[in-house]
């Protein structure tokens, strides 16, 4: 794999019904994610998630409080982290962290300012460093209904 953000849709469904229904529906906004284009299926991107993968515990809403909290607590971030952006990329450059996972079912409001500057904080991250890799991964029971 050679590049730092996938997209997964863990019920298999359609990756236009991903980008067009479930993901707006969390106020996503479409054209990121379009922009990493997912070229294998769904199920093997799964499979491909290393089991050393730290999940970022996310509850109702997505945000930079509950990003940076989140993944501070997840990655053991320092004492010193100053619960900011470019602080969270020192701490995530300077850790042994290579593979995230993030899940969005449950996720019933998503800051989509937020969100984009967290997927630009780990694409800068790994073009610099080579780590981490973020999968981010779409399951509703009721998607695209």
């Amino acid at each position: 794999m050679s590049q730092a953000i996938y997209y997964v849709n863990k019920n298999n469904i359609n990756q236009n019904c991903i980008n067009q229904n479930c993901i707006n529906q969390n106020c996503i906004n479409q054209n990121s994610i379009k922009q990493n284009k997912i070229n294998q299926s769904d199920s093997s991107l799964i499979d491909s998630i290393p089991e050393q993968a730290l999940n970022i515990p996310i509850g109702d809403v997505l945000d930079k409080e509950t990003l940076l909290n989140s993944l501070a607590k997840v990655a053991n971030f320092p004492s010193y982290f100053a619960h900011n952006w470019d602080s969270a990329w020192d701490c995530l450059t300077d850790s042994d962290i290579t593979h995230l996972t993030l899940y969005l079912n449950g996720v019933e409001k998503i800051n989509t300012e937020d969100f984009n500057v967290f997927k630009r904080l780990i694409e800068d991250a790994y073009k610099d460093f080579g780590k981490p890799q973020l999968w981010i991964v779409a399951a509703s029971d009721d998607a695209c209904e």
